[in-house]
Parts: structure tokens; C-alpha cells; sequence
């Protein structure tokens, strides 16, 4: 008998607390109807192993003493709350929480970018009054970071120069979290000597394709509002679009600048084994087929890689740049014997220009870079002086330039008869708004 009161009571707290989260979600469908998709994609399950709620982007889970507790106490705050969590689901921060060593830094993250998102957003059903020292922290942040994603803030944090002490640390949890994030780890804690996963890690994996989908169809319908709707919904428009551009390996890339050309070596692939072992039996050492002095080989010939060196480009982002197109040089399997590869270094105007036509110059340029530059950007004077170099028959077959910059800038109108690609670090602050139809955008 005690035991069937029990089970009927603990029925009646988890239909209390769907009630609850249901009421909640139907007071932000009518305020904020573009979350629809969101807002219905997850269920409701009672879950005492939480001193709050939380989701695993599957259910929310709840303790229901909590969620009665948030009801009467303060109703906005459940709505909050709710859509904090969406939000999370949205950015797939429980998937991703799994390739960051510090999980707890990570989840201060993830509750950071998703609060600075609702801060911004004027919406009354999640409205709350922002404090100074939320405030200040945020001056603080978008100061040095300008969009705050967990990536970056994650590894603004790690900096040593940046490490929070502990007391401003639990500060920080105490004023940006606002549910549990328990049923991430689970993703992380996964046993790896047992031959199934557990289903509800199984559960949260097949949904994460279904929260991608739901982000970009999200973007899709923001874009779609109007103007005027657009301005309540804050930055969320801009971070949806930064999460789901699509990151390119400009290494990829490189494929598309090869030509097919002979190059001298044994090709094997041509190479007769069966003639060559015949002769060698029938006319004493005297084989009736030799190897090809030449193959045909697709590789690089000529290709133009500019640098920005600009001002607003920090020296983190140019020592990578410079890494990388050192890096790119430095793979001899992407080259002929004989190149033409062309580096320029611009901020506003061609600052240097280095011509490099063989292994020896790659490895020369390699461990000799140093920048020039500085000033402000203007991309036209590269494609100026690469324009005059094809019409002064430098070039016989220039496939295409590759760009490093970090966006801000003036970029040409005319499009150019070779692929152009704009590459950017994504995980740094860059601007590819502006940047024209016609060339590409690449992401390193």
C-alpha cells in the first residue's frame, strides 16, 4: 500500500512538472513562433538525479521540486530557463563538450555565449534585469573577442594571462548558469570497453543530426521575418550564421588549381611488367619494353597566395597565415619541378612579393618569413598587380589566388577570370559579410 502511494505521488509531481514545462513552452510559442521547430523537438521526463533540470537533447529532465519552486517564485525565470536550454541544443554544445578537456570551463562557456544571446534579445516572456557585473563582463569580452562563440572564450580563458581565480570563477557560474549540465557528460563518460553504447547515449547521438537541421532551418526563418522582428532577436542571427557557415579545408581546395602536365620519373602505373619479364626469358636479358621517363601527373603550376598584414590583422592570425602557407609550400607533392608561385603581402598597398619557382625558394621563404605591413586593408591593389602580371604574360596559366585575411577591408567589384578564395580563421574574429559573390570563402 505505501508502496502504490509513493508511485502515485511521484505520477502526480511528474505530471505537475510536465504541466508546468508545457504552460512554459506555450507562453514563448506565442512571443516567439519562429522557435516553433525548437520548442516541440523535445519531451519532458522526471528525472531525480538533478537537483534542477537540464536537457540531453532528447528530454528535458527535471526534478518537479524545482520546477514548482521556479513557477511560484519566478515564472519568467522557468521561461528563461527553457529557452536557455533550446538554445544550447541549437549550438549542439552537449555534443561538442566532449573535445574539450576542461568541462567545466567549457560549460561557463556555453552558459556565457547563450545568456549574452537572450540578454540581447527583447522579448518580455525572458526578459531579465542585467547586472553591472554581467554587464561589465561582457564590455570586457566583446572588447577582446567581438563574437563570443565557446570556442573563442573557451580558449580566452586557457590563456594563462586570462586564467580566472576561483572565487571569480564560482561568481561567474553562479550569474550565467541557469541549468544542469550533468547529462553532457554522459556523452564523455561513455565506457569504451563495452561492446553497445547505453541507449540514451545512442538517443542523443541520432538527434544531433536533427538539432543541425533545426539550426539552419532557424537561420533560414530569422532571415525571413523582416527587419523589424530581426531587431528583438539581438545577435542570435549573427551566431546562428557563424555556426553554421560551412568550414572548408582550403587544403581541399588546392585540388581545383591543378593542371595535367608530364613530368619526368618512372611511371608505373604505364609500366608493362608482362613484355618487360618476356624478353628477359626469351632473348637473354634483353627486355622488349622500358620504363616511362615520363608521367602525367596532376600538380600545381602557377598560383598566387596573398597575405593581409594589415592592422586589424593581429599577429596571431598572421603567424598562422604565414604557417600555413609555409606549410602548403612546403609539400612538394602538390608542385611541379618547375612553379610559378607568387606570395604577396598587402595592408593597403603591395607591401612585398616573393616569386617562388622551386623546392629550394619554398624552403628559403619558409625560414626566412617576416611581415611588412600594417597599415589598413585594401584587397584591390593584389588583384591590380596580379591583373597586370597576366597581361604582361607572367602568367600562362594562372588557375587561382588564395587570399589570407580577416575580412575588413575593401574588396574588388570585378570578378576575376581565375577561382579566387578568401580564407579566414574561424575561430578568430573575421568579417566575410562583404566579401563578393563570385569568389569563395574558406575557413582554416
Amino acid at each position: 500500500m505505501k508502496e502504490l502511494t509513493e508511485s502515485r505521488k511521484s505520477l502526480e509531481l511528474s505530471d505537475m512538472g510536465k504541466r508546468l514545462l508545457g504552460q512554459s513552452r506555450t507562453e514563448l510559442y506565442i512571443d516567439m513562433r519562429f522557435m516553433g521547430g525548437a520548442l516541440s523537438s523535445l519531451s519532458y521526463e522526471m528525472d531525480l538525479s538533478t537537483t534542477s533540470v537540464g536537457t540531453d537533447a532528447v528530454n528535458i529532465r527535471f526534478n518537479p521540486s524545482y520546477i514548482v519552486r521556479l513557477f511560484v517564485e519566478e515564472p519568467g525565470k522557468l521561461n528563461r530557463t527553457y529557452i536557455h536550454m533550446l538554445l544550447h541544443c541549437i549550438f549542439r554544445h552537449m555534443y561538442t563538450s566532449k573535445h574539450y578537456e576542461d568541462v567545466r570551463l567549457y560549460d561557463l562557456c556555453a552558459d556565457i555565449v547563450v545568456e549574452s544571446i537572450l540578454d540581447g534579445m527583447d522579448y518580455q516572456c525572458i526578459y531579465r534585469v542585467s547586472s553591472d557585473f554581467r554587464d561589465r563582463w561582457y564590455t570586457h569580452l566583446e572588447k577582446e573577442l567581438k563574437v563570443l562563440t565557446v570556442e573563442k572564450l573557451y580558449r580566452f580563458f586557457s590563456d594563462p594571462q586570462n586564467e580566472l581565480e576561483e572565487l571569480e570563477y564560482e561568481k561567474l557560474e553562479r550569474e550565467f548558469k541557469l541549468d544542469d549540465h550533468a547529462f553532457w557528460l554522459r556523452l564523455q563518460n561513455d565506457e569504451p570497453e563495452k561492446p553497445e553504447k547505453p541507449k540514451h547515449i545512442m538517443m542523443m547521438e541520432s538527434r544531433e543530426q536533427d538539432w543541425d537541421k533545426e539550426s539552419k532551418r532557424l537561420q533560414t526563418e530569422i532571415e525571413t521575418i523582416g527587419k523589424n522582428a530581426g531587431d528583438k532577436l539581438g545577435k542570435l542571427d549573427w551566431i546562428l550564421k557563424f555556426q553554421n557557415t560551412k568550414r572548408t579545408d582550403y587544403r581541399e581546395f588546392l585540388q581545383r588549381f591543378k593542371v595535367l602536365r608530364e613530368e619526368g620519373g618512372i611511371d608505373l602505373d604505364t609500366f608493362d611488367y608482362g613484355m618487360y619479364a618476356f624478353g628477359l626469358e626469351h632473348y637473354g636479358d634483353m627486355p622488349l619494353i622500358e620504363e616511362n621517363e615520363f608521367r602525367e601527373v596532376k600538380k600545381i603550376q602557377e598560383l598566387v597566395i596573398a597575405i593581409d598584414t594589415s592592422a586589424s590583422c593581429k599577429d596571431e592570425l598572421v603567424q598562422r597565415f604565414l604557417n600555413e602557407t609555409a606549410a602548403i609550400l612546403l609539400e612538394k607533392d602538390n608542385f611541379f619541378q618547375r612553379i610559378k608561385i607568387l606570395i604577396i603581402e598587402c595592408d593597403n598597398q603591395v607591401q612585398r612579393t616573393e616569386l617562388i619557382s622551386s623546392v629550394d625558394d619554398m624552403k628559403k621563404y619558409a625560414d626566412g618569413i617576416h611581415v611588412e605591413g600594417g597599415y589598413g586593408t585594401d584587397f584591390r591593389p593584389v588583384f591590380e598587380k596580379v591583373e597586370g602580371l597576366r597581361t604582361g604574360g607572367e602568367f600562362e596559366n594562372l588557375k587561382g589566388l588564395i587570399y589570407f585575411t580577416d575580412g575588413y577591408g575593401t574588396y574588388p567589384d570585378k570578378p576575376t577570370e581565375y577561382d579566387t578564395a578568401f580564407v579566414f580563421a574561424k575561430d578568430l574574429d573575421y568579417d566575410d559579410e562583404k566579401a563578393p559573390a563570385w569568389a569563395l570563402k574558406l575557413y582554416i
